[in-house]
């Protein structure tokens, strides 16, 4: 966690400059050439990330329920992402969640700014994920809360408008937390361990981490320049974003390539995050992602991160490791492990090839 009180230099809103009518961005959101998107791709539903129904896990044929499990260990194991729908999780305030989330970004500023956050805890209303003086920043704006542990969650910080805006974001976030521990499960039994290996490992129901970070990408006049959020793979355990559906952002890197993810209306988009790489010893994978801007139209997005408890201590399964693949990872905490990535933000796969083990 880190020990600065205030952001190293002036906050930039970006809402602020969109709405400005600039028609160039400035220098700190202009990427190297090597970081920039290419806009020109197009993704059909052939070409996207796994799409899996979780109603098949209840069907009455083994058969169907083996092939869906299979499903998500190869999407696990080849993609580090995958859509789900039937989830449990209700469209309405799937739907509504989102809503309020659009409704705060656009309060008058001075209405957000009571929220303005710090880099101690990164909770509230945001515009920077790093804390390096002088580093380039990402086109987006954000509001981060804490959800569990429950000692942790405060209500009092989250936005009091919209209205509905407690009550709601509270409804949403224990229907996803069930959702989490629903995927966990199986997680765990995909890999041959015990269904709450990795509730286990993750703290169970008292030390276990969830927060929420509702992005807020603005239009862009030049999004051939920047990134609303750099190349990085998520430092926790896994991540359930839930997209806008009129405008795809989300990148997948595969291979050397960058695959945009096209939303599936009423689908969380699973990912695994770099604490589940380690635990199962780089069998299922962290894989590098990116968000990409455009010029005509806004986007909200909410990600909801599921971690382990900050000093649970994270290394490869027992299970796992054999003689023909050992320990891929050196232990460590989840808090250590977040220490080395809090400075520069989102930084691509450095930070967990620093916890590999020599072979």
């Amino acid at each position: 966690m880190s020990c600065l009180q205030s952001w190293p230099e002036p906050i930039v809103r970006v809402q602020a400059l969109s709405e400005s009518g600039i028609q160039e961005i400035p220098d700190r959101f202009i990427k190297r050439p090597a970081d920039r998107p290419c806009l020109m791709e197009s993704t059909t539903q052939d070409n996207n990330i796994p799409l899996i129904d979780l109603e098949n896990l209840k069907s009455s044929k083994e058969s169907v329920r083996s092939e869906t499990m299979k499903l998500i260990f190869q999407a696990c194991c080849d993609w580090g992402f995958f859509q789900v729908v039937n989830h449990g999780v209700s469209h309405d305030l799937m739907a509504k969640t989102r809503g309020v989330w659009r409704e705060f970004f656009h309060l008058p500023l001075e209405e957000k700014q009571k929220f303005a956050n710090s880099p101690i805890t990164y909770e509230g209303y945001g515009s920077r994920l790093g804390v390096e003086k002088g580093g380039k920043l990402d086109w987006s704006d954000y509001f981060f809360l804490h959800f569990l542990p429950e000692p942790l969650r405060d209500e009092k910080k989250w936005p009091n408008l919209p209205i509905s805006c407690r009550k709601i974001v509270a409804e949403y976030g224990q229907e996803v937390v069930k959702l989490c521990e629903r995927i966990l499960k199986i997680l765990s039994l995909n890999l041959g361990l015990n269904e709450d290996y990795l509730h286990h490992k993750f703290g169970g129901d008292n030390e276990r981490g969830a927060c929420l970070r509702a992005n807020f990408y603005p239009k862009c006049p030049q999004p051939d320049l920047t990134l609303g959020l750099s190349s990085h793979s998520d430092p926790g355990g896994m991540t359930l974003l839930l997209p806008d559906i009129d405008a795809a952002g989300l990148q997948v890197r595969r291979g050397n390539n960058w695959l945009t993810v096209k939303p599936v209306p009423n689908a969380f988009i699973v990912n695994i995050g770099d604490q589940i790489q380690v635990l199962s010893n780089a069998m299922y994978k962290s894989v590098e992602h990116r968000v990409i801007v455009n010029s005509a139209k806004e986007r909200v997005s909410l990600a909801f991160f599921y971690n382990p408890g900050g000093d649970k201590l994270i290394k490869p399964a027992d299970e796992l490791v054999t003689e023909d693949r050992p320990a891929l990872y050196f232990p460590t905490t989840f808090n250590k492990y977040r220490a080395l990535i809090r400075t520069k933000g989102p930084s691509g796969k450095s930070q967990i090839e620093s916890l590999k083990s020599p072979r």
